[in-house]
């Protein structure tokens, strides 16, 4: 009995298909694709020809045409979710971020705990200048996949998106416990300590970061020649500042006892201090001036402040700072920026900018007196308080904050066009039973 026509080619685009898996499973990877390329010719349009010539097309780097075919095979919607992580990762590898990130999306909605392709995802993410966001799918990836040191290179990769967007303790605390526990021979072993590495040098971690690119230098290859830049570069100090990732860090974990720590046991009365200098400098309560607090904190200048304030405002580095001086409900807007980044955010705009305790996260104060002459209006202050050392220039001391010379503090201000109006004696903070000397300084734009 003789078939009927419309089966004819259906049982040879089945003969075709079963060859070509028995070309891969042989590892013949030619045979493979000449008996999908015939499937191919009875039947272009069929999803499992075209997903067969793609992975073959995947395997000789030819991404390209290789994405290509998964787009066919995926056409009707039906197709598994193995054949769109592989369009996913073949788009990347052919530059198509934006694309592999809409696909990425795609299988999140079909299955919202796909770790790996979070993971995809916020490196994409990423790449297409999309940091926070990145940053969300890296916690989930992180979250549906704990730490395992048997996918070093996994854990890596995920590391890699926190160090760069701006969460190295995240990935500090991730890559630290791995390594430990990680085959000292593993092929991934040295880009995941160089990526330590690199988290440590983000986080002010001199010594640290030096003591592992060290191993890593030693190891010789990419990874070591990397090293060799990484520790070229390292002396945190001679950046000027501390590393706003570092001081970011810190203040995130500090965020929940900030208050009572810094009142309590250190004795902190830099928002005091500076509201008596303010009232003998002749300000008023009720003074109705445009006020910015940097560097804000939780809000505790703010709290002292407000009434010397028609408006607040307010920044810090840290998010979790931010949320805690925003549920203040002191300032009329506050937000996360770097010190100089939020001082240039709107030049000439406030009567009165307030740092308090924020300098001794800075080295170098050129760039922060420029930077707050620029925001100031005319006839503007700029009120700050310090940690003071003798001698010239400024140091970073074992408490990992800096502190200034006077000729240094006022080379600054005077290079920034700023007139001294008052700088006196101030102790910001106790430390070891003892208070640490340092200053209360203002400075006014010329009008």
């Amino acid at each position: 009995m003789s078939l009927p026509l419309a089966a004819v080619p259906a049982a040879a685009l089945e003969e075709a298909l079963i060859a070509a898996y028995a070309g891969l499973e042989r590892g013949d990877t030619a045979a493979a694709e000449s008996s999908a390329r015939m499937a191919l010719e009875i039947d272009p349009a069929s999803p499992e020809a075209n997903a067969l010539i793609a992975e073959i097309l995947t395997g000789r780097s030819r991404f390209e045409a290789a994405a290509a075919h998964y787009r066919v095979a995926l056409a009707d919607g039906t197709g598994p979710l193995s054949w769109q992580r592989d369009l996913a990762a073949a788009l990347e590898a052919a530059g198509h971020d934006a694309e592999a990130a809409s696909t990425c999306r795609e299988i999140l909605g079909r299955r919202p705990d796909d770790a790996a392709t979070h993971r995809r995802l916020a490196r994409l993410l990423l790449r297409l200048g999309e940091p926070e966001t990145a940053l969300e799918h890296a916690r989930e990836a992180r979250f549906l996949a704990p730490d395992r040191p048997a996918d070093l290179a996994g854990l890596t990769d995920l590391a890699e998106v926190f160090v760069t967007a701006g969460e190295p303790l995240t990935a500090a605390e991730m890559l630290e416990p791995a390594l430990r526990r990680a085959d000292p021979d593993g092929p991934g072993l040295p880009a995941a300590r160089l990526l330590l590495g690199r988290a440590w040098i983000a986080l002010s971690e001199a010594e640290k970061a030096q003591r592992l690119l060290a191993e890593v230098l030693e190891g010789g290859g990419d990874a070591g020649a990397r090293a060799a830049a990484l520790l070229a570069d390292l002396d945190g100090a001679a950046r000027g500042s501390l590393a706003p990732a570092y001081v970011r860090a810190l203040f995130d974990r500090y965020a929940d006892r900030f208050d009572t720590d810094l009142v309590g046991r250190l004795h902190y009365v830099a928002p005091q201090a500076i509201r008596a200098a303010l009232l003998r400098l002749g300000l008023v309560d009720g003074a109705a001036l445009r006020m910015l607090d940097a560097g804000c904190g939780t809000g505790l200048a703010g709290a002292e402040l407000r009434s010397l304030a028609g408006s607040l405002a307010g920044f810090d580095l840290s998010p979790r700072m931010v949320e805690k001086a925003r549920a203040r409900g002191l300032y009329d807007e506050v937000w996360v920026a770097e010190l100089t980044a939020g001082l240039a955010a709107r030049p000439g705009a406030w009567d009165l900018v307030v740092a308090a305790d924020v300098l001794v996260y800075l080295g170098d104060l050129h760039p922060v007196m420029a930077a707050a002459a620029a925001a100031l209006a005319p006839g503007g202050r700029f009120a700050f308080t310090g940690e003071v050392i003798d001698g010239d220039g400024f140091r970073l001391h074992e408490g990992r904050r800096y502190a200034h010379s006077l000729p240094h503090l006022h080379a600054a201000v005077a290079a920034a066009g700023l007139t001294l109006e008052l700088l006196e004696e101030h102790q910001p903070r106790w430390e070891k039973g003892r208070p640490v000397p340092g200053f209360l300084g203002v400075v006014t734009k010329p009008v």
